[in-house]
């Protein structure tokens, strides 16, 4: 049976309780193992933030969940494994998004702590038992939200990033309170930039393409969708150097890339 795994670390604390991407990737190998399964590729995302939802597109925006999806057309899998299902989504939106990716291809989900999870399954206990679970992981997350908004904020207010993981063109060193330049990268978003100023009629796809076709990468290394390259563009003003958080926008401690 051929499947592939998915592994994510959201905040900082699940890597710190156990749920780091090295420990999920271990248990997925090690299932995998014992079921006698063809574990295809592993497919991560890391960073402080979960899912973001392109609420017009009705697609999750994570990179490794969206090249995940991509390699579903190809057939043969059967199921994605996970470690817990809150790795997939951690809100209502999500998990409704999700199901319905994979019910386009025929894939289940596989669960290595909720072994009885099928997206297909309709048992009362066990709709019961894993909604109490994904309650009480939604629950937990918006905590943490709040606790994290409130730090955001004055982060925001003061020129500082708010955001968790540095976004395309910048990075977050340890112990320095301004995100830097990252020329590679960077050159990937002046260029994104300048084709969408001379062809304004250009789709988000083809301009994808263009990228590609010139040679550009994501921080992954991987070829750029649509769905990254509109999340280039949202950020436009963070890349001219300003800080947009909630209600709050200022003048940026960062440097300009625009």
């Amino acid at each position: 049976m051929n499947v592939i795994g998915y592994i994510r670390v959201s905040t900082q604390g699940q890597a710190k309780e156990g749920y780091s991407l090295a420990y999920q990737r271990d248990e997925i190998e090690a299932y995998c193992a014992a079921q006698g399964w063809n574990l295809l590729h592993v497919y991560e995302d890391a960073g402080i933030s979960g899912a973001e939802v392109d609420e017009e597109a009705l697609e999750v925006e994570r990179e490794g969940f969206r090249d995940m999806l991509e390699a579903l057309p190809d057939g043969g899998v059967s199921y994605v494994l996970v470690l817990n299902t809150n790795r997939l989504w951690r809100s209502d939106i999500v998990k409704v998004l999700v199901h319905r990716e994979l019910k386009r291809y025929g894939v289940d989900v596989k669960s290595i702590e909720q072994p009885t999870y099928s997206i297909h399954r309709k048992d009362p206990s066990d709709f019961l038992i894993n909604g109490l679970m994904e309650l009480l992981d939604q629950y937990q997350r918006l905590e943490i939200a709040l606790k994290l908004g409130r730090g955001r904020m004055k982060k925001a207010q003061q020129g500082g990033y708010a955001g968790g993981r540095a976004a395309f063109g910048y990075t977050a060193k340890k112990g320095r309170k301004v995100i830097e330049v990252n020329p590679i990268q960077a050159s990937a978003v002046k260029r994104l930039f300048e084709i969408r100023e001379r062809n304004p009629g250009l789709t988000l796809a083809e301009t994808a393409r263009r990228l590609n076709a010139e040679g550009y990468t994501t921080q992954q290394g991987m070829r750029f969708t649509k769905v990254q390259v509109k999340r280039i563009l949202d950020r436009k003003e963070l890349y001219e150097g300003m800080v947009c958080y909630g209600n709050v926008k200022a003048a940026g401690l960062h440097e300009a890339i625009l």
